[in-house]
């Protein structure tokens, strides 16, 4: 953890109250995480991990700016698990009847296409639908394998993602989070307080979550 620079926490200013209890120090004016708390925590969470994958469980891995969606992807993608890595597309889970249904019709639109099937269009016709195929794969792409609501969520910076945050509660979904020092851990039931800032922290957590994941799939 150390080296991956997880122990780094954001300014002081910056810090949530809720965080204070796993802040070792702080060092030119930037919070230094306590690294045995964090790694206590990361353990009962990688517990909780195992007991989801054990029981097949999906979990929806959650990060859209720009240091953890690459990270996100490929960790969601080795498990087989769905994945937004990019913006939160309100009503994901508190609706997910309807975005459902636009899943569907990407998945048929493709399907279509494969087959063949958009021939009979004219040729403007078939470029407004390449058009909605592509806005329809940026938003929803990641998602075309969760085909009901998931049983938990791993989110990078909660504080980032609150409305997927909220609609997880709103649903009933567990919410496991990596979460900075800016963030309010009192809205993640299981919060892995560290730098959910920088690249290296940010795929050291998401590995150790696929790893956790692979090994209850085993037991």
């Amino acid at each position: 953890m150390f080296t991956a620079g997880a122990h780094f926490g954001l300014g002081r200013s910056r810090r949530h109250p809720t965080v204070s209890p796993y802040i070792f120090g702080t060092k030119n004016t930037t919070d230094i995480f306590d690294l045995e708390k964090t790694a206590d925590i990361l353990e009962k969470t990688k517990a909780i991990i195992v007991s989801l994958a054990k029981e097949s469980k999906t979990v929806l891995f959650i990060g859209g700016k720009k240091e953890a969606s690459i990270a996100v992807k490929n960790a969601a993608m080795s498990i087989n698990m769905p994945y937004v890595d990019g913006r939160w597309i309100g009503g994901t889970l508190s609706n997910f009847g309807q975005i459902r249904k636009r899943v569907d019709r990407y998945e048929k639109l493709i399907a279509d296409k494969e087959k063949g099937e958009l021939v009979k269009y004219t040729k403007r016709e078939r470029m407004l639908i390449d058009k909605e195929i592509a806005s329809l794969e940026k938003m929803f792409y990641g998602i075309v394998g969760l085909k009901k609501i998931p049983e938990a969520v791993f989110i990078i910076d909660p504080r980032r993602e609150k409305n997927a945050v909220k609609e997880a509660q709103d649903m009933g979904v567990t919410v496991i989070a990596l979460a900075g020092s800016d963030c309010n851990i009192s809205e993640v039931k299981y919060p892995i307080v560290g730098n959910d800032a920088s690249k290296a922290s940010i795929q050291f957590f998401l590995g150790e979550i696929v790893k956790a994941y692979q090994a209850g799939k085993v037991k």
